[in-house]
């Protein structure tokens, strides 16, 4: 067994602590990766606060570099830079695993943390750790020229943007709405100015237009502006909706074209409810989409790489993770959390 330190919440929505656990041996398609930065993501909140296995060391946006590999391993050798995401293993048979679609598995993937390995039956334990030991299939190369720690919030937040606005077909000559300018948000506006789409960023906030249109947005529309949403009506191909609150779905499906889509990507609490004839006329589409496989997950690096797409990150300590944690539960962060977890406490 491999001996590795983390922080962990020992309990439901305990303060996370330092912690000295046990990975696996490598078998013979594992590779082992030195975890040089994870993000911090809205789920590992939830995790927390909601989670039946404890301890829990959360953290599901890994780049780091191998450290060892093993002897059937072909993908990577010991010195590489890497990524991980939020799944590290499915059951490779059913017919999305077979697509390169693994986060669909029929078994349920295997997650980051949270989950029962596969391999030896343990709980899978995140990336706020010194290293994560997993098969070399959901281990993906890191482009060269990306800042490693803004590619960390990628593995989440950009695969679960990037996957739908490929899906439905952004760009040049879709109009393609983002709503919310979070973690999520910020990124999906980026990629789908990238993809060559106009891109309309829908916030709660005009304070942060200037801001938007500095990350690709051609308009800004303020949504609680009744006058304003009014006069979106029927513009838009694609309405790519990351907010995690409850929110009222109609006034972004009374802005879709005929044959619309609006896309769910944030997870508000709660059902939603949604009038049918907002649906039936104009035959608009309500859809959803979470995460990528294997194969979408490193198009997404690559297409970043050759975009210089990363994440706006503030990089902390990992013993300023509890703050980090308050400090996104308040929404005070611009616009992802990544522990830098090489760093030392002052």
């Amino acid at each position: 067994m491999r001996n590795v330190s983390g922080w962990a919440a020992k309990e439901q929505g305990g303060r996370l602590e330092p912690w000295n656990f046990q990975r696996r041996d490598l078998l013979s398609d594992d590779v082992a990766v030195r975890v040089e930065y994870c993000g911090v993501c809205s789920s590992d909140i939830s995790a927390i606060r909601g989670g039946s296995e404890f301890p829990l060391i959360p953290g599901h946006e890994i780049v780091g570099e191998v450290t060892a590999v093993g002897d059937r391993v072909s993908r990577f050798a010991v010195g590489d830079k890497v990524a991980v995401g939020n799944i590290i293993d499915s059951c490779g048979a059913c017919p999305a695993c077979l697509a390169g679609r693994e986060n669909w598995c029929r078994e349920f993937p295997t997650l980051t943390y949270g989950g029962l390995d596969r391999k030896d039956g343990n709980p899978t334990r995140g990336g706020y750790s010194s290293e994560y030991v997993l098969t070399q299939k959901f281990v993906y190369a890191l482009p060269e020229g990306l800042d490693p720690a803004g590619v960390a919030p990628l593995m989440c937040a950009g695969i679960t943007t990037y996957v739908p606005l490929r899906r439905w077909g952004a760009g040049p000559g879709k109009t393609v709405g983002i709503v919310g300018m979070g973690g999520l948000g910020h990124i999906a506006l980026k990629i789908a100015h990238a993809l060559g789409a106009e891109v309309v960023q829908f916030t709660r906030s005009m304070d942060k237009a200037a801001e938007a249109r500095a990350l690709g947005a051609d308009d800004v529309v303020l949504s609680t502006d009744e006058r304003q949403m009014a006069e979106q009506a029927g513009r838009f191909d694609l309405i790519l909706d990351t907010v995690g609150a409850p929110h009222a779905l109609e006034p972004y499906l009374s802005a879709l074209a005929i044959d619309g889509t609006l896309c769910m990507v944030g997870i508000p609490e709660g059902d939603l409810k949604v009038a049918p004839m907002s649906l039936i006329v104009g035959a608009k589409n309500l859809a959803g989409a979470g995460s990528g496989g294997t194969p979408e997950t490193q198009e997404m690096l690559d297409f970043c790489a050759e975009h210089g797409i990363v994440a706006e990150v503030e990089l902390m300590r990992p013993d300023q993770v509890n703050e980090a944690l308050d400090r996104l539960a308040r929404n005070d962060v611009r616009y992802r959390f990544v522990l830098d977890m090489t760093a030392k406490q002052p």
